[in-house]
């Protein structure tokens, strides 16, 4: 439960590299998520290229402090699956389940959206090369935080209903 509480928008990062082992980490965890019908849609492309991060932040003015992270990630999903409807509620579940991970492996990052907006789909897939089959999800930038990491407490006892 720490990291769920821990877990915050990090946009600053050290000049310092993201080793592979924590990427792949973080990877095998939004993996565990669950998928309709375990479909399992989600695809990860890892971007460490300074040009290639730069050119995805550029999408969109709010993606633009990534230009600075390590890493991007471009999460996408395949248009073909069983349940194409659901990819992007599964896809959502990969992603939260990578950035809990993303703070215990003690890095930072934070969800850039890209769906639903058709033209950032495009840009991004297109920058990223992503095969006709997939769709561009999300980005997400990744690295070690250049502050400190504060716990936020968004429990509100008065936005749940009761029926007994």
């Amino acid at each position: 439960m720490e990291n769920l509480f821990h877990r915050t928008s990090v946009r600053k990062y050290l000049e310092k590299p993201v080793e592979k082992a924590k990427i792949l980490e973080i990877l095998r965890a939004a993996m565990a998520a669950p998928s309709a019908c375990n479909q399992q849609p989600w695809r990860f492309t890892v971007v460490t290229d300074r040009e290639k991060i730069r050119e995805l932040a550029a999408v969109s003015h709010f993606s633009a402090f990534a230009a600075e992270a390590p890493v991007l990630l471009v999460i996408s999903y395949r248009k073909d699956c069983q349940l194409p409807e659901f990819a992007p509620v599964d896809t959502s579940a990969a992603l939260e389940n990578l950035w809990i991970e993303t703070d215990a492996q003690g890095l930072g990052g934070v969800w850039m959206g890209v769906y639903p907006r058709a033209e950032r789909m495009a840009a991004v897939g297109g920058i990223a090369g992503l095969p006709a089959e997939e769709e561009a999800f999300a980005m997400f930038s990744l690295g070690y935080p250049a502050g400190e990491i504060r716990e936020h407490h968004r429990f509100r006892e008065e936005w749940i209903r009761w029926i007994e």
